[in-house]
């Protein structure tokens, strides 16, 4: 079981109930990581259902648990012949922090009937740059447990120099030996910086809500994360994520509504 797996583990209590731990590890400057907390409570639907694959998942967030125990409440709508349909909360001390649907199903491995090709073209991962260590007292322990490589010019708002245009684009792979999975995809849909950093924007960005999908999956490898965003109005803003893994098929989609803070 490698750290990630040990760090989203969900143990079964019943047949509506899983207990699982939090880890501190997977910070943001104190708030966990958006696609982390996912990915702990898709453990545990896809635990209970008869389905192997988190195929879609819907999240609101009501609010930012703390590392440490937490539970996971099930709800089941729907079993079918193809798919399952879940309501799944992340509760911590009685209180809601995490509202998800979740469609289960199980994805074969045939070859793509059609795919478009990716918006914007990569350059090679030897080519990429990544971000200076984050100093100690910024609690961004989310970093230690990735590795990111970044398109140069969609980190220019590091040196200050940011392009104009929310977007951000990078290779992904946990730090940890771990071919990706649908939980590692999770988490990779929300682990680069917000788009509206390119914009000019600083600060914390909390996501409001988040939908991604599971489109295959993904071949072992670096994972290729591109995202951009279309609008930044009266303090929200939204972001559009593709992943594309090693053998050049998109795995996965999101879309994210997000409030922007003060720098």
């Amino acid at each position: 079981m490698t750290k990630f797996d040990e760090a989203t583990q969900a143990i079964r209590v019943d047949e509506t109930t899983y207990d699982v731990c939090l880890d501190p590890g997977y910070a943001i400057g104190g708030p966990l990581n958006g696609g982390y907390l996912m990915a702990v409570i898709l453990r545990a639907v896809v635990d209970a259902s008869p389905y192997e694959h988190p195929v879609t998942t819907a999240a609101q967030f009501l609010r930012s648990p703390g590392p440490g125990p937490a539970r996971v409440r099930l709800e089941q709508l729907k079993t079918g012949k193809t798919a399952a349909m879940t309501r799944a909360t992340l509760i911590q001390d009685d209180t809601a922090y995490i509202e998800t649907l979740v469609t289960t199903a199980t994805l074969g491995g045939g070859a793509s009937e059609w795919t478009g090709e990716p918006a914007v073209v990569m350059p090679p991962v030897e080519e990429c740059l990544g971000l200076p260590d984050p100093k100690p007292e910024s609690n961004m322990t989310l970093n230690a447990q990735m590795e990111v490589r970044f398109d140069p010019p969609s980190i220019g708002w590091f040196t200050g120099a940011p392009t104009g245009r929310p977007e951000s684009r990078a290779y992904f792979r946990m730090s940890e030996p771990q071919d990706p999975d649908p939980f590692v995809l999770a988490l990779a849909v929300d682990a680069l910086p917000p788009v509206a950093f390119s914009a000019g924007a600083r600060g914390w960005a909390p996501t409001v809500e988040l939908t991604w999908h599971l489109r295959a999956l993904p071949a072992p490898g670096w994972l290729k994360i591109v995202g951009h965003g279309r609008l930044i109005r009266d303090g929200w803003f939204d972001e559009d994520v593709e992943v594309w893994d090693a053998g050049g098929n998109l795995v996965a989609q999101s879309r994210q509504l997000a409030r922007l803070g003060r720098g």
